[in-house]
């Protein structure tokens, strides 16, 4: 079980508030963020002008600013279980099966009342990508800014989570609809327009990546998956 720890235990640290750091275990190269096995860099989608910070672990990286930006890239290196869980499950089956024993376990863990609300999967997106949706009960990174009058009430985050494979890793990207707890007062999106704002986001965070060994054309792949 000392693999499923070592992936456990960034997933549970990226739901964490962010802590200042002096220093980073990546590298930032003018705008980008490098990460510490070099698998893959992104361009830095926060300002410190605007209160954006950065930190990570070894294999998570999260950025978050003063306004609605709170988001993160995890990459995993897949052992000799993780890959073989890949082959006999098959990609899609494989995203499903590590996102619910891995992504959303963190999160119940957490926050017990989380759940998954919908999820998609992307054929044709790092050859083949899977989109979920969840809620977590008190799990906003933003809970300096919940616009509830009652103090008693729990707000209820939403994050987008794309997960994909490549190269051998397991890669997670996460972002949280800071705007439905901060402006809870006025919210009134459907949760099929809440979806499509997270998916732009991440898709918009994926398309700014780049990678160690690059599949073909992502940037046309993402752009070719709107629904």
């Amino acid at each position: 079980m000392k693999v499923l720890r070592l992936l456990l235990l960034p997933l549970i640290l990226s739901s964490l508030p962010l802590a200042a750091q002096t220093t980073i275990n990546g590298r930032v190269q003018e705008d980008r963020y490098v990460s510490p096995t070099g698998e893959f860099s992104v361009k830095i989608p926060v300002l410190p002008e605007l209160g954006g910070t950065l930190s990570d672990t070894p294999t998570v990286v999260t950025f978050q600013d003063a306004f609605t930006l709170h988001a993160s890239i995890a990459c995993f290196k897949m052992d000799a279980t993780q890959r073989w869980e890949h082959d006999t499950r098959g990609n899609k089956d494989y995203l499903v099966w590590f996102f619910s024993n891995f992504v959303q376990d963190d999160f119940r863990q957490r926050f017990p009342d989380s759940r998954i609300q919908s999820a998609r999967y992307f054929s044709t997106v790092m050859n083949g990508a899977l989109l979920v949706y969840n809620v977590l009960p008190g799990g906003t990174m933003f809970p300096d800014r919940v616009a509830f009058a009652d103090p008693d009430l729990v707000p209820v985050a939403k994050r987008g989570n794309l997960v994909f494979a490549h190269n051998e890793y397991v890669y997670v990207i996460s972002t949280e609809l800071a705007e439905r707890v901060i402006q809870a007062r006025t919210w009134d999106k459907t949760a099929a327009e809440e979806d499509e704002i997270l998916r732009q986001r991440i898709f918009g965070l994926l398309k700014d990546m780049s990678f160690t060994v690059p599949p073909p054309d992502p940037g046309a792949e993402v752009t070719s998956q709107t629904p």
